[in-house]
């Protein structure tokens, strides 16, 4: 992976690192994104007791660890393996996936200008971390609003091939959530009522979708660019179709997905 990020991390960061020797009571490890050495004392490799260290851990392999504890004068980072959570190590595994995915496409436009991958990379890198944390999110933004490289300063020569691949690889970012609706009447006209309550839900907004479950039970899906829009179509949603069956002598309530 081709980004360095300066300096050292923050507390508590979720960092990929690759094992580099491994001692009776401790591993020492490379932070791949930093450059720097780490160590994560055995009572940090796994819970309970650990008779060989080795069974835990393997010289080369990759790891995700947490940040514990810095001391940046004396550059020691200590690191904790037991305390990074599934969701956690999900979330980096991914996060570096795009962050390659990213580093792919900038390989894919040197080679089409002839340049250096790692020249070029070290060209849009110094501009595009000035304001994000690395390339992918930046990418990110491409797709939504073309201009953004330029805006950052990224020559036109670069900018321009560079958007076209970015906009061919990636997909604009999307959330599902939803969950399960139930709708009662109790009206002689309750099954038109219920009809109504589903419309006023789905239009809300087109990426509203309802499916029926049997039993008076619907699922709810709704998608977004993000987790905040997604809520609020979400909440609008399921208002929309509660109130009206209240209104209309029916119930109803609604059970978010986990």
């Amino acid at each position: 992976m081709l980004l360095k990020k300066k300096g050292f991390p923050e507390e508590d960061e979720i960092v990929m690192c690759t094992v580099s020797k491994i001692h009776f009571h401790s591993v020492f490890v490379n932070l791949d994104e930093y450059g720097r050495t780490g160590l994560i004392h055995i009572s940090e490799v796994s819970p309970g007791r650990i008779r060989n260290i080795r069974d835990f851990v393997v010289e080369g392999k990759k790891v995700i660890c947490k940040v514990l504890r810095i001391n940046e004068e004396k550059g020691h980072i200590d690191l904790s393996l037991r305390r990074v959570t599934e969701g956690q190590k999900r979330n980096k595994v991914n996060e570096i996936k795009q962050e390659q995915k990213a580093e792919k496409i900038i390989e894919f436009v040197a080679k089409n200008l002839k340049e250096g991958t790692t020249k070029l990379y070290n060209e849009i890198s110094g501009k595009v971390l000035e304001k994000y944390p690395s390339i992918y999110p930046a990418f990110e933004g491409v797709v939504k609003n073309e201009g953004l490289l330029k805006e950052l300063g990224i020559p036109d020569k670069i900018a321009k091939p560079l958007t076209e691949a970015i906009k061919q690889r990636i997909k604009e970012a999307e959330v599902q959530i939803g969950g399960e609706l139930s709708l009662t009447s109790y009206a002689s006209d309750g099954i038109e009522i219920i009809k109504e309550a589903l419309k006023k839900a789905s239009d809300v907004d087109k990426n509203v979708n309802i499916l029926y479950e049997g039993g008076g039970k619907y699922k709810i899906m709704v998608k977004a660019p993000d987790y905040k829009k997604a809520e609020k179509l979400l909440d609008a949603a399921t208002k929309n179709a509660l109130n009206f069956v209240n209104k209309h002598n029916g119930q109803g309530n609604f059970v978010r997905a986990e």
